[in-house]
This record gives C-alpha cells, structure tokens and sequence, in this order.
C-alpha cells in the first residue's frame, strides 16, 4: 500500500515522514544521496518502504529517483501500477535509454522499474555501466533509492551497497527469524556497507501503546 499517498495523514505515512528525517540528519559528513532499501528475507515489506519513502521525499521537494533493482523478483511497477516494458535491465543493456525507460510519476518523483528479467542480475548490477549510470543520477536527483533482493537470498544487496552512501535493513515482526536477520547484516558488514538503520515492520502497535508506537511500524504489506 501506498499509504504516503492514499492516506497521508495516517500514523503510517507520518512514520514514513520520519524515517526520511532521520536519513536526512544520519551523517553530518556527506549527504544520504544513494540509498539501499533491502531485507533479510522475501515478505518482510522492503518494496513498500522504498516506495513510501520515496514519496515522502518526493512530498518534501526533493528530486527522486525510485529504482527497482530486483532482478530476479520486481513488484516497483505492481505498486505505482505503472508499465515494466522497459526499465533498468534494458538501459544497462543498451537497448533503450533512460529518457525512454523512465516514469514521471509526479513532478518529484521518477521511477525506473527493473524492466526484462536479465538471465544475469548480479553480473548485470556489478557492471561499468551500472557503476556510471549511478554517477551519472547523483548529479540529476537529489535522492536514489534502490529497492533491492533479500540479502541472503541472492548477493546483488551486497554487489549495490558498495555503491550507494547508506543501507536500510528492513525487518518485518513476528516474520523475520531472529538468526537471519544478523546473518544478513553480517553479509552487509562483510563488504563494508554503511547500514545507516533498520526499519522494523508491521509491529503490534495496540501492544505498544504509550510507546511511540506509530514511530516503531512502516506499513502493513505483505509484499517484498
């Protein structure tokens, strides 16, 4: 769900709200620009939190660029309902260019699906191509998000978080076992990621009230 957009004054879409705020202050020394949005495992609601949270910047006056590095199992597209024809996989390719493949969803906000199933993400993430064409975003967008594939399901989160300035690790409770998710943060710190945070997911907040509760839950999805 989209909560950002379909019910922006929810308790939902303001922790969404604040989860860009905190991005935004987590490093005096160089601007969040690029940033990671994965998981441990598939189902823990990653998608939705990259999708929410690039509404909320896009809402604040930033310049986003939303990009579907999953591969292997895309659902950017399924979300904005928006066509997957062309997307990242076509432009590393060079079968079509950015101009072509990209979705002004609104004045703030573009997205870049993942596009054609490559028969090889990872090598296709690890390329020159996608190297420059991530440089070549820092100086259109003010933000990139990057939804990427489960860390322990696939190593393309650990290929993109050598590029990007930070990673969020999004945990679904009651979902996530509690074993993968330091093993996929260790995948992380293996190769040096910058985990700037984790977002916990879909939390009882009837159980926590009197605790903040809307400021410790992303959203309700069940989706990657």
């Amino acid at each position: 769900m989209l909560v950002v957009k379909d019910k922006p004054k929810s308790p939902i879409a303001e922790a969404y709200r604040t989860l860009r705020s905190n991005i935004q202050f987590s490093s005096f020394d160089k601007d969040m620009q690029l940033i990671l949005v994965t998981s441990s495992g598939p189902g823990e609601g990653k998608s939705t939190t990259s999708c929410n949270l690039a509404l909320a910047m896009a809402e604040a006056g930033n310049s986003v660029l939303l990009m579907d590095c999953d591969l292997r199992k895309p659902s950017v597209h399924k979300k904005f309902k928006i066509s997957n024809n062309d997307g990242l996989s076509n432009v590393l390719a060079g079968h079509t260019k950015f101009e072509n493949a990209s979705n002004w969803y609104s004045k703030n906000l573009c997205i870049l699906t993942a596009g054609k199933i490559p028969p090889n993400p990872a090598e296709m993430l690890a390329s020159k191509r996608m190297k420059a064409f991530l440089a070549e975003a820092r100086g259109v967008f003010k933000y990139i998000i990057l939804d990427a594939p489960p860390v322990i399901a696939v190593t393309d989160p650990q290929i993109l978080s050598t590029m990007v300035d930070g990673v969020i690790l999004v945990v679904t409770s009651g979902v996530a076992d509690i074993e993968a998710a330091k093993r996929a943060k260790e995948l992380l710190e293996n190769v040096n990621a910058n985990i700037i945070g984790s977002v916990l997911n879909r939390v009882d907040t009837e159980s926590r009230k009197g605790y903040y509760g809307s400021y410790y839950y992303y959203g309700h999805e069940e989706e990657n």
